[in-house]
C-alpha cells in the first residue's frame, strides 16, 4: 500500500475507555451489590447500559472502532485470570457457588479467606490484582464475558474490536503463589497458557470478532532473551492459527526495545504503538526494522495519560512520518483513556482560558477523530481545528498562571545543604528515642481514619450553605477528639488526628497551593470502586500559608502522647495528579519540595515531634526502563530530602510506601534519609522487610501486618505471625507496627477491632522478646 493510500484508510479508535460512567453509576452499583441493596441481575443491567452508553458516544464522536472485553467491574487483569481459570484453591469453593461474589472475593477477600495481592500497573496510580500461578496451575478457558460483551457491541450496528489482556504480559505480571517453591516461574506456563488463549480468541471469531486486541504492556520494560523469545513464541503460534480473527498486539506507557523486531517478524496483523513524548523513540525503532509491511500500524499520538491538549501539528508530523511503514495507520490514544476524567465539558469552576487547555477522554476522543481527518483528507479538511489549537497552546505558553519568578529563583537558590539533615541517622535515632520515649515495637497508624456519615454530611452540608463555617469545624473537633480518646483506649503509642478535614491526601493540599488547579467531576478509577479526583498541577507552585498546623496543634493539645504531623510527600504530588508536561518533572519536583519544606518547619515549631511525609507514589513514578531511572531517583530522592532536611536531629520524620514492588528501589528508599518508613507488607507477607534486611537498611521500619484494601478483620493471631515474620529481618529496636495504609475507606467497626488486634499483637511479641517483657 502506499503512503497516499494509508493515509486514505485512516481510521479512529481507542484501545479502552474509562468505566464509572458520568455520575459514577458503576460505583454506586458495585458498592450496592456489596451491601446487598442492589441484585446481581440489576448491576448487570447498570453495567450494560453504561456500555453502550460509551459505545455510542464514541460511534457519535467519529471514532469508527469501539473497544469491547475493556470495561470491568473491579479489574481487568482479573477478568483475564477468570478468563483463563486462574482462581486460586483458596477461592475455587466461592467462585463455583456464585461466580460474582466469588469474583469480588477474589478482590476484596472475606473473613476467612485472603484476597489477591493488589500492586500498582506499571508507572500509573491504578491497581490491578497480581494473578497467583504455581507449576500445578491448570488453564482453561471461559470466554462468556469477552463474548457477550462483543455481541452487545455488534448489536447496536457498531464495529467492535475486543481487548484481552495478552499471554505474555499476563505471565510476566503474575507471581509464584503462596507456598510455591523458590525460583518458579510463571512465565514457564506459556505452553500451558496458549492453546486457551487459541480457544477464547476462536470463541471470538465465531462471535463475530474481526479484530482481537492483545495488550502486551509488559514488553516495553527490559525483556531479556528468555522473555523475547517467549513472546516471539506465543505470537508465533497465536498468529499461526487457522481459526482466529485479526490480531492487534498493543503496546503502551514506553518504547518498545528489542521487543519490537519480535513483534514486526511475527505472524500477526498489526500493532498498536505508543508514540507520545514518553515512547518517541518508537518512530525511529519502526524505520530501523524497516517499518512494518503487511501490517495494520495503530499509532498512539494521543497521550492517554494525562490531561492536555494536544499538539495537533506536532501529531499530524508524527503521523506523516508513518506513513509508507505500514500497509494502514490508524490513529488512537497512546494507550486505555481509563487514565483520565470523562469530560472536562463538565468542569464549571475552571477558568475559561484554562479549560482550553485540558483535554480529558471525551475531547481526547475527538482529538483522535480529527487526526484521523487531517491524515485521511489533508490538513484543508481540518483547518478550523488547527487553527482553534494553536491559539489554546500559545495561551496556555504566555500565561502568567505558569510561570511565578519568586518561586523560580528560590528553587534555583537552593543547594545541597538544603537537602540534608544536619546530623547523621544514629545521632538523630538516639535524640527521638530521649524525647518520645516509646516501647519496643512501638504502634501506630499512617494517618487517616474512616471518614463518618456525620462528617460527610457535615461537609456536604457547608457546600450546600445549609451550615456555616462555625459548625462544620465543630464536627472536624469532634471527629478528632474522638478519634484520639479511641486511639488512646486501644493502646496506640504514637496517634494520628484522623485527617477528617481532608477530602484526598494529594487534593487537600493542592487546594491549598499555587499553581493546582482542582476539578470538581474528574474522577478516576484508582482501584475497584476507588475513584479519586486528581487534581491539575498547571503552573509554579508555592505555599501562600500553613496548610495542616491548626489541626495537628489543635489534636496535640488534647493528649500528651505524640501526635504525628501528616503531608504528603513532592513525588506523590506530582504522581497523584496531572502533572504539567511543559517543564522538567525535577523542576516541578523541587518547587513543591520547597513549599512542603515550609511546613514541616512550620509544624515543628508548633511543638510536632514527629512528622510524616508520605510517598506511596516514589516506586509508583520508577521509570519503567533501567536506563532511565539513575536520573528520576535522584531529583526524586533530593525532593523528599529537601522537604525534611530543616528539622533538628529530635524530629522524628516517618514516611510510608504502599501496594508497588519495593525491591528495585530500597536504595532509594535509603537515600530518602527517613528516620522511620511504613510499608505495605501484609498481602505479601512481610517481603519487603526481607528486602530491607538484605540490602542492610539502618533506620527503623514498619512493615504493616492489616491489609486495609479488604473489609477482612485480621485476628491478633494473624497479625502476631506477620510481626514475627517481621522480626526474621528487622530487629525489635527498629521495628514498628502499623497498618499497611490509611483508614479512610474503611468503617468503624472493622477498624477499630483490627488496630485493638494489632496492638494486643504488638503487646504479645513484646512479651516474647528475650528480657523484654512490657
Amino acid at each position: 500500500m502506499t503512503a497516499k493510500s494509508a493515509a486514505a484508510a485512516a481510521r479512529a479508535t481507542v484501545y479502552g475507555y474509562p468505566r464509572q460512567g458520568p455520575n459514577r453509576e458503576l460505583k454506586k452499583a458495585v458498592e450496592g451489590y456489596w451491601k446487598g441493596r442492589v441484585t446481581a441481575e440489576a448491576l448487570g443491567r447498570t453495567a450494560a447500559e453504561l456500555r453502550a452508553a460509551n459505545w455510542r458516544q464514541l460511534a457519535d464522536a467519529g471514532i469508527h472502532e469501539v473497544p469491547t472485553g475493556d470495561f470491568s467491574y473491579y479489574d481487568h487483569m482479573l477478568d483475564a485470570s477468570v478468563m483463563v481459570g486462574a482462581v486460586p484453591e483458596r477461592h475455587r469453593a466461592a467462585v463455583e457457588a456464585d461466580a460474582l461474589a466469588g469474583y469480588f472475593a477474589m478482590a476484596r477477600g472475606t473473613q476467612d479467606v485472603a484476597p489477591l495481592e493488589m500492586t500498582k500497573w506499571f508507572d500509573t496510580n491504578y491497581h490491578y490484582l497480581v494473578p497467583e500461578l504455581g507449576p500445578d496451575t491448570s488453564f482453561t478457558a471461559n470466554s462468556a464475558k469477552q463474548v457477550a460483551e462483543l455481541k452487545e457491541a455488534l448489536a447496536l450496528g457498531l464495529t467492535a474490536r475486543p481487548v484481552l489482556v495478552g499471554p505474555v504480559s499476563y505471565l510476566l505480571l503474575a507471581k509464584p503463589a503462596p507456598g510455591v517453591a523458590a525460583g518458579f516461574e510463571p512465565l514457564s506456563l506459556l505452553e500451558r497458557l496458549l492453546p486457551v488463549y487459541a480457544e477464547v480468541l476462536a470463541d471470538l471469531r465465531a462471535a463475530g470478532a474481526e479484530w482481537v486486541q492483545l495488550d502486551e504492556p509488559a514488553l516495553v520494560q527490559d525483556r531479556g532473551p528468555q522473555e523475547l523469545a517467549a513472546a516471539a513464541r506465543a505470537y508465533r503460534e497465536l498468529g499461526g492459527l487457522d481459526d482466529r480473527p485479526r490480531l492487534l498486539v498493543a503496546s503502551y506507557f514506553d518504547r518498545l526495545g528489542d521487543a519490537l523486531p519480535v513483534l514486526a517478524k511475527s505472524p500477526v496483523d498489526g500493532l498498536a504503538i505508543d508514540f507520545t513524548e514518553a515512547a518517541a523513540a518508537n518512530l525511529d525503532a519502526v524505520a530501523a526494522v524497516g517499518g512494518l509491511p503487511g501490517k495494520r500500524l495503530v499509532a498512539g499520538v494521543v497521550n492517554g495519560r494525562n490531561i492536555w491538549i494536544n499538539d495537533l501539528p506536532a501529531s499530524l508530523s508524527t503521523l506523516g512520518t508513518l506513513l509508507g511503514l505500514a500497509d494502514r495507520v490508524d490513529v488512537s490514544a497512546s494507550c486505555s483513556l481509563l487514565h483520565v476524567p470523562l469530560d472536562a465539558a463538565a468542569e464549571r469552576d475552571i477558568d475559561a482560558e484554562v479549560l482550553r487547555w485540558l483535554a480529558f477522554a471525551r475531547q481526547k476522543t475527538s482529538e483522535i477523530v480529527t487526526l484521523a481527518r487531517g491524515l485521511a483528507q489533508g490538513t484543508d479538511a481540518i483547518a478550523g481545528e488547527l487553527s482553534a489549537n494553536r491559539a489554546d497552546l500559545a495561551s496556555r505558553s504566555a500565561s502568567a498562571l505558569t510561570h511565578d519568578p519568586a518561586v523560580r529563583a528560590r528553587a534555583a537558590a537552593v543547594t545541597e545543604a538544603d537537602t540534608r539533615r544536619d546530623r547523621p541517622y544514629a545521632e538523630r535515632a538516639a535524640a527521638q528515642r530521649d524525647q518520645l520515649g516509646l516501647p519496643l515495637l512501638p504502634t501506630t497508624t499512617i494517618g487517616s481514619f474512616p471518614q463518618t456519615t456525620a462528617l460527610r454530611t457535615a461537609r456536604a452540608a457547608l457546600r450546600a450553605g445549609r451550615i456555616d463555617t462555625a459548625a462544620y469545624e465543630e464536627r472536624i473537633k469532634t471527629e478528632i477528639r474522638d478519634v484520639l480518646a479511641f486511639q488512646e483506649k486501644a493502646g496506640i503509642d504514637v496517634l494520628v488526628h484522623g485527617e477528617p478535614e481532608r477530602n484526598d491526601m494529594v487534593q487537600y493540599f493542592a487546594e491549598q497551593l499555587t499553581g493546582y488547579l482542582a476539578t470538581q467531576h474528574g474522577w478516576v478509577q484508582s482501584y475497584g470502586t476507588r475513584y479519586v479526583r486528581p487534581p491539575i498541577l498547571a503552573g509554579d507552585i508555592s505555599r501562600p500559608e500553613p496548610m495542616t498546623v491548626r489541626w495537628t496543634t489543635y489534636a496535640q493539645s488534647l493528649t500528651s502522647r505524640p501526635v504525628k504531623g501528616m503531608l504528603t510527600g513532592p513525588v506523590t504530588m506530582l504522581a497523584w495528579s496531572f502533572v504539567r508536561d511543559d517543564q522538567p518533572l525535577g523542576d516541578t519536583a523541587r518547587q513543591v519540595a520547597l513549599a512542603l519544606r515550609d511546613e514541616v518547619n512550620d509544624l515543628e515549631a508548633a511543638g510536632t515531634s514527629v512528622i510524616q511525609v508520605d510517598e506511596p507514589a516514589l516506586r509508583e513514578t520508577l521509570p519503567l526502563r533501567a536506563a532511565d531511572r539513575d536520573a528520576y531517583l535522584g531529583w526524586a530522592t533530593e525532593a523528599f530530602r529537601l522537604s525534611t532536611g530543616g528539622v533538628r536531629a529530635a524530629t522524628q520524620i516517618h514516611t510510608h510506601m504502599c501496594y508497588a514492588e519495593f525491591g528495585d528501589i530500597v536504595q532509594a528508599i535509603d537515600d530518602i534519609d527517613a528516620d522511620v518508613i511504613s510499608l505495605e507488607a501484609a498481602r505479601s507477607h512481610m517481603q519487603i522487610a526481607h528486602e530491607l534486611a538484605g540490602h542492610g537498611y539502618p533506620r527503623e521500619a514498619g512493615p504493616g501486618v492489616y491489609d486495609i484494601h479488604s473489609p477482612r478483620v485480621p485476628s491478633t493471631e494473624e497479625a502476631t505471625a506477620l510481626l514475627r515474620k517481621g522480626l526474621e529481618a528487622i530487629p525489635p529496636e527498629r521495628l514498628w507496627v502499623n497498618p499497611d495504609c490509611g483508614l479512610k475507606t474503611r468503617g468503624w467497626p472493622e477498624t477499630r477491632a483490627s488496630l485493638e488486634n494489632l496492638v494486643a499483637a504488638a503487646r504479645a511479641v513484646r512479651q516474647e522478646l528475650p528480657g523484654r517483657q512490657g
